[in-house]
């Protein structure tokens, strides 16, 4: 809990600043924490009624929050919420943890302050040493890009016809669940989404297979296939094949197997397999079996 002095100033900007590195090194993987602004504390537990903040140092006070986040390094953004608690007006700042960790911060707010990752311990954040920058770093080895949570975008963005078309198809016994089931318990079940339940967000996995559209996520997030119809190099046509990742790979198998790959299947009289032979149109190689025969004229 943090409370502004006179809704102007903070009464310790280092310790915002360091929790929120803390969390968003998030060394026990709590999937991030929260800090009150606006209510006192005595001994751990918050002062209630809060002292809460002037409504028109709303603006400027999330504003001072930004300034503080951007002295952690790689950029992180806690996200900022007002609500009202008793009546009075506080701000919630939700710490996920980070995809890009180590994170560090200044540890004073001189300019020439040195720099530390924090974590935290108990009810503080202290500067990971010895073992526990081991710990840290180990973590951050340990998650895969596909396992990371991906704070740009939420369960909504997910589409639940994709997600049951996919269970469907493998034959998941969730299938006939998800159609009693909240979208959130659906996406936990499938590990395709992490955090609290008051904030889940989705991991970058679930987008690739189940947003009708990952792109908006993953930068050039398609298949691009280009067809030269000749030597030159000049005459081609451009092919972009977008949405969920299993539809992107079967509408490119099918356009290569539908339009290049050609099929010829010869029954041969001496023995009982068919010969079958796959060609490239413009290309002096036949496909057999897996394999290329060089040929002396052009198909």
């Amino acid at each position: 809990m943090v409370k502004p002095l006179n809704g102007i100033g903070w009464n310790s900007p280092e310790e915002v600043v360091h929790s929120i590195c803390a969390f968003a090194n998030d060394i026990n993987n709590w999937g991030g924490c929260y800090i009150f602004i606006g209510i006192d504390e005595t001994e751990g537990r918050p002062v209630l009624p809060p002292a809460g903040i002037e409504i028109n140092q709303l603006d400027k006070i999330q504003k001072d929050v930004l300034n503080l986040a951007h002295q952690i390094l790689p950029n992180y953004f806690p996200i900022i919420q007002p609500y009202v608690l008793q009546a009075k007006q506080i701000l919630i700042l939700w710490c996920p943890a980070g995809d890009n960790r180590i994170y560090t911060a200044p540890s004073t707010q001189g300019k020439k302050s040195e720099r530390h990752a924090y974590i935290r311990y108990g009810s503080s954040s202290i500067i990971a040493k010895g073992n526990n920058l081991i710990r840290l770093q180990e973590l951050t080895a340990r998650i895969p890009f596909d396992d990371r949570i991906n704070n740009q975008a939420t369960i909504n963005d997910f589409d639940l016809g994709i997600i049951q078309a996919f269970l469907q198809e493998v034959k998941s016994d969730l299938f006939e669940e998800s159609k009693k089931i909240s979208l959130a318990d659906l996406c936990v079940q499938m590990h395709i989404a992490k955090g609290p339940l008051e904030n889940l967000r989705p991991v970058n996995v679930g987008l690739l297979f189940f947003s009708k559209n990952p792109e908006k996520f993953f930068s050039r997030c398609w298949i691009e296939l280009v067809w030269f119809k000749d030597d030159s190099g000049k005459n081609f046509k451009e092919y972009y094949f977008k949405g969920p990742l299993q539809k992107q790979l079967r509408d490119a198998l099918s356009f290569l197997h539908n339009n290049i790959i050609d099929e010829q299947v010869i029954k041969r009289s001496f023995k009982a397999p068919a010969d079958r032979f796959f060609k490239k149109p413009g290309l002096d190689r036949i496909y057999y079996s897996g394999k290329f025969k060089r040929q002396k004229s052009k198909i």
